[in-house]
């Protein structure tokens, strides 16, 4: 279902693996979103964004005895992705990188990703999109609230093009969870509190098989952040048996988006 103005915005999110090029560590791809934005602006994210009407009308469509609305969001994520970044994941058909930059500037023109499937003869490939967490932080922010969805999805080791779209974001880059994390402490890169907490748990994991076998393992439940102060200092604390290694940061520290 869509939201209102009062109502936490639906939003998914697609977190990319591919075959380390410098190393053993599988690489994500990251965006940094433009300072322009509303929300996050500046940040370094995973490619992603609200669920659309169409999302959803295309959700019911394709339905088969699953949630619609689960299925909106995996839509979400893969038009998203092809919007961002213009690598078509979660797709199965004839698909190459002229295909896929077409399919991109088609969505581009259309809004929605109904026209794209229809015109390159293409399917939603549902068990290529794994579902890996839900982040809801209410309270979060001053402005907007959203309710993403985050999921897997495995490139392997083939050579890929991405191109930013110099709209939303103004960086595309491909780095392991643990070089994100380093680049923040740098300061080469501003996370947000849910990227860094999700970074750290990607972190765990070799390669995108180990990392989808925790998915699976780990029953996706809402995560929303709570602020503890009963200790010297403020933070902000997430349930402790959700899979992630760190559970809480100092309050001021962390970056909220807002």
């Amino acid at each position: 279902m869509s939201a209102s103005d009062d109502q936490p915005i639906p939003a998914a999110t697609l977190v990319i693996f591919r075959g380390g090029r410098e190393g053993a560590d599988p690489e994500l791809l990251m965006v940094v979103r433009s300072r322009k934005m509303s929300f996050a602006g500046g940040m370094a994210v995973f490619p992603g964004g609200r669920v659309d009407p169409a999302d959803y009308d295309l959700g019911r469509q394709l339905a088969r005895g699953e949630d619609p609305e689960e299925l909106a969001h995996r839509i979400a994520a893969i038009r998203e992705t092809l919007e961002e970044t213009g690598l078509a994941v979660g797709l199965t058909g004839t698909i190459d990188g002229t295909l896929a930059r077409e399919a991109r500037a088609l969505l581009l023109e259309q809004g929605a990703l109904a026209p794209v499937l229809e015109r390159f003869g293409w399917a939603i490939d549902r068990s290529a999109i794994i579902p890996f967490a839900r982040w809801l932080p209410l309270g979060m922010a001053h402005s907007r609230i959203f309710d993403t969805r985050f999921y897997l999805a495995d490139l392997g080791t083939g050579a890929v093009d991405v191109e930013v779209d110099a709209t939303e974001n103004t960086r595309l880059f491909w780095v392991s969870a643990q070089g994100a994390l380093e680049m923040a402490e740098r300061e080469e890169i501003a996370l947000i509190f849910p990227t860094r907490r999700n970074l750290e748990r990607l972190a765990l994991f070799g390669d995108f098989a180990a990392a989808k076998a925790h998915a699976e393992a780990t029953p996706v439940r809402i995560i929303t952040p709570q602020i503890d102060e009963s200790g010297a200092a403020p933070v902000l604390r997430i349930p402790y048996d959700a899979g992630y290694p760190v559970t809480t940061e100092v309050l001021e520290n962390a970056m909220r988006g807002d």
